[in-house]
């Protein structure tokens, strides 16, 4: 029977290289501490949900995964290319091996719930697309019900127009889109505070 399948984009857990926006407030060192949070965070909530895979990059950071690995997970490299093109690859491998839907989140979201990616794959029974906005104009998780050619293209990522200008390619595409709560990505400092004082 296909699978719904959930893909967890992660980066290497590698000074310097991630949450650099949060490195400019408190530093490399505890920038670096702060994914290790947020990613051993999101895997814990997710720990039970299967098949998950952990898509990578660069593309030899495996190793330096294992310790997110949960029973049952997989690992692959995202690829090269822009983000779009990483994510439109991420797709059409899981289509092309059987997937019934699939479903990407990012790290940087650490109050998703095995019941939001439940969500988001029931949505895809009846919508093209299910997207989970963020408080910054961008989304935290993207889904897809077929192979879609064009919805990650000409999005300026990393701003906050990204879901706006996802939503106008849905549209031009014919898409139909169902969207799920919004959540708070963790990029900056004071995202950092406000997430720290929730939990």
């Amino acid at each position: 029977m296909p699978s719904a399948q959930t893909v967890l984009f992660v980066r290497a857990p590698r000074r310097g290289t991630v949450k650099t926006r949060l490195a400019r407030t408190l530093g490399d060192d505890a920038a670096l501490a702060a994914y290790r949070t947020l990613l051993a965070t999101t895997c814990e909530a997710l720990r039970e949900l299967k098949p998950i895979e952990l898509r990578f990059t660069p593309d030899d950071a495996a190793p330096e995964l294992n310790e997110w690995l949960q029973t049952g997970w997989t690992t692959a490299p995202q690829g090269s290319g822009n983000l779009g093109e990483r994510l439109a690859s991420a797709t059409q491998d899981h289509f092309h091996n059987g997937a019934a839907s699939v479903v990407i989140i990012g790290s940087d979201c650490p109050e998703i719930t095995a019941a939001d990616l439940r969500a988001a794959h029931q949505a895809l029974a009846t919508a093209d697309v299910v997207l989970g906005p963020a408080s910054d104009g961008g989304y935290w998780l993207i889904g897809l019900r077929r192979p879609t050619v064009g919805i990650f293209d000409n999005i300026a990522w990393s701003t906050e127009a990204v879901l706006q200008q996802t939503l106008e390619r849905a549209a031009t595409l014919g898409l139909s889109v169902a969207t799920l709560r919004q959540l708070d990505d963790i990029d900056t400092h004071e995202d950092w505070l406000r997430w720290v004082g929730r939990v």
